[in-house]
């Protein structure tokens, strides 16, 4: 029954999804053409039918090419995610009857998660489904992080850091996985290190030991600033200063740094996986986090106690209250990829 108003057809079809994603990385139309085998005059005009259908102009047009507007930008995300999820499907159907899971699950890891963490859990994956090929992006966690790459559907889950004082963003499955402690690092043989100058980089994330760092007199404003991890470890190995560092950016550290533990007060962080509620039903995915769950942890790091929420807080308040209530070596309330 309707009201005698026409109605607009607003289904997209696979292939206006895939022009639309097109255009939004190529920011151009003729760009996206060509990296789709389609003239420029074809992805205009499954673009205006895409405006049409969804009411809104996705793209500006100028000689600058074609840039998304915030409706663009939207459209586009969700885009990707149908996509991945359409991409996901012959597998799953493979494994419904009894094959074999196949498939190329992408996962965006900040530098450190990827480098001496991950490794041993896709080894392990790809042991027990040969099937698989699953993708690494190595993401900064600064902005919107790993988790941002999940949102825009660039990637199926993230390894990311979590802040458990934060609401979980809509759409997103966020559990954290483990602990780590943050230690000094300095140069091996330094007489004194606290007294070296302080090395820091863009990614450590201030937001876990603010109220540590607060306390403590004896470090000093950052003297040198880098934007990455094994930059400032190659530094302070060469005796450039100290830095305060947490433990994943410390495994496979260069000669001529050394480690010294902070104490029973040091500050730590949580570190965990970001996905979404229907990847998470994916078999690919499903796969991934049992490996991720049950794999080892190295020296330094410790497994979240059993009980993290599996879903998003109903709103931001309960996971504020979450957290305010639990102790430090158990945060395993509703936290969220932090962007840092």
């Amino acid at each position: 029954m309707t009201d005698g108003a026409p109605r607009r057809d607003t289904d997209l079809a696979p292939h206006e999804l895939r022009i639309l994603v097109a255009v939004d990385r190529e920011r151009s139309f003729t760009a996206a053409g060509e990296a789709l085998g389609l003239t420029q005059s074809a992805v205009s005009h499954a673009v205006r039918t895409v405006e049409g259908k969804l009411g809104a102009v996705l793209f500006e047009r100028g000689r600058h090419g074609a840039r998304p507007t915030p409706a663009g930008e939207r459209a586009a995300a969700h885009a990707r995610q149908v996509l991945r999820l359409l991409a996901a499907m012959p597998a799953e159907v493979r494994e419904a009857s009894g094959g074999e899971l196949a498939g190329r699950p992408v996962v965006a890891a900040f530098r450190s998660a990827a480098a001496h963490w991950l490794p041993a859990v896709l080894a392990r994956l790809t042991a027990r489904h040969p099937g698989l090929a699953p993708q690494v992006r190595i993401v900064r966690e600064v902005g919107r992080g790993t988790a941002g790459e999940v949102a825009d559907g660039r990637a199926d889950l993230g390894l990311a850091t979590v802040d458990p004082a934060a609401a979980v963003p809509p759409g997103l499955l966020v559990v954290p996985l483990f602990e780590e402690t943050y230690a000094l690092a300095h140069p091996a043989g330094r007489a004194r290190p606290r007294e070296l100058p302080l090395v820091d980089w863009d990614e450590n994330c201030g937001s876990y030991t603010r109220s540590w760092w607060s306390r403590q007199d004896w470090l000093p404003p950052a003297t040198i600033r880098v934007e990455d991890d094994t930059v400032m470890l190659s530094l302070v190995a060469q005796g450039m200063g100290m830095a305060v560092v947490p433990r994943l950016s410390l495994l496979g550290a260069p000669p001529g740094l050394a480690v010294t533990d902070l104490g029973p007060d040091a500050p730590s962080r949580l570190v965990g996986y970001v996905t979404t509620p229907a990847l998470a039903r994916t078999a690919a995915v499903r796969a991934l986090i049992r490996e991720l769950r049950s794999a080892p942890l190295p020296d330094g790091l410790a497994p979240v106690q059993p009980g993290a929420p599996s879903s998003p807080p109903p709103a931001a308040s309960s996971a504020a209250s979450a957290a305010s209530t639990a102790s430090r070596s158990r945060r395993n309330s509703a936290a969220i990829a932090s962007g840092v």
